[in-house]
């Protein structure tokens, strides 16, 4: 079995599919490099000006910004082949960067926070003018970007075509995907806290009311708070090799079980995911005496990929007892063939 990310394997492999690749990719690129200069503009203007919501919203544009390039670097990546001491490539790189970039997040908005109070305990004068100029062209940015990213028309397509019959396992389509789906939802996020500048702008040239800077900012913040709980929330999962979303063992083990007339019992199950979208298991099967060991692995290995989007899989025959010291104490405690 080969040992290439789901990404570029299976149905839909070819011209088109590398060319859809390809032009993710290069959407990416675009993307993350248009909201860097958003949030270069955004600082200055937020330096210039003494706003700082528009240094939050900087602070979330940078945020942004690191999980596009992340994204665009997890698609390269992901189109490198395997070596001899990376067997499964370099998903991982893209996970432990989510992981330390989730807890710089938390440093950001502790900043924002203590900032915020200090300016509220000390006003400051703020140039509205200069804030909603920036702001507006942040929030242009944004709207640029989210357009740039678009709709992928292929992600009905490649391999996503094979679970579409199986939508209460929530099978991911493949990591490129995947990659421009959250990319949309930090972009939206930016919007917000943009559409945020431009209130706080708006409110201080109009009324003078210089503490709705610093309580927009502290909204932003929040949306900052939440994005890096989720990432940090995901990235420790993956990194410890849990379970991943959207995956049941005991469905995976009934299945299993159920999918070829020799197999008795499926066991010492483990499942986890090599990046965000890719997964992985090692199983073990008890067959009936005489039973057809290669097709009861193949049924095995087609119904992990087809329903459950396990594109990695390890399945032994037991012949007798299963061999593994872990198999008898792991099912007495679990209750279940989970190892």
């Amino acid at each position: 079995m080969s040992l290439k990310p789901l990404s570029a394997t299976g149905p839909g492999t070819g011209s088109d599919s590398t060319h859809a690749a390809g032009n993710r990719e290069s959407r990416l690129l675009w993307a993350a490099c248009l909201t860097t200069l958003a949030m270069v503009a955004e600082a200055v203007g937020g330096v210039i000006s003494g706003s700082l919501a528009l240094l939050a919203d900087a602070g979330h544009m940078l945020v942004d910004s690191w999980a596009l390039i992340l994204a665009w670097l997890g698609a390269r990546f992901a189109r490198l082949p395997v070596d001899r001491r990376r067997s499964f490539g370099y998903g991982r790189l893209e996970v432990l960067a989510g992981f330390i970039n989730a807890l710089t997040l938390f440093v950001l908005v502790g900043w924002i926070l203590w900032e915020a109070i200090e300016r509220l305990r000390h006003p400051s004068p703020i140039l509205s003018g200069v804030m909603l100029a920036v702001a507006l062209g942040g929030l242009l940015v944004n709207l640029v970007v989210l357009r740039v990213l678009g709709h992928d028309h292929h992600d009905q397509g490649g391999h996503g075509h094979q679970h579409r019959h199986h939508d209460h396992d929530h099978v991911p389509a493949g990591g490129g995907n995947l990659n421009l789906q959250a990319a949309r939802l930090h972009v939206i996020g930016d919007l917000l806290g943009s559409v945020a500048a431009v209130s706080a702008a708006l409110v201080i040239h109009f009324t003078g009311w210089t503490l709705a800077d610093s309580l927009l900012s502290v909204l932003v913040a929040l949306l900052i708070l939440v994005a890096a709980w989720r990432l940090l929330r995901r990235s420790t999962h993956i990194l410890l090799e849990g379970v991943p979303e959207g995956l049941d063992p005991d469905q995976v083990i009934a299945a299993v079980s159920a999918s070829h007339a020799d197999i008795v019992d499926a066991h010492h199950l483990h499942l986890w995911a090599l990046a965000d979208g890719e997964r992985l298991a090692t199983m073990h099967l008890t067959l009936v005496d005489g039973g057809d060991q290669v097709a009861a692995q193949k049924a095995a290995h087609r119904i992990l990929r087809e329903r459950f989007g396990i594109g990695h899989a390890t399945v032994q025959v037991d012949l007798g007892s299963c061999p593994s010291p872990e198999c008898e104490p792991l099912a007495k405690t679990a209750g279940s063939g989970i190892g």
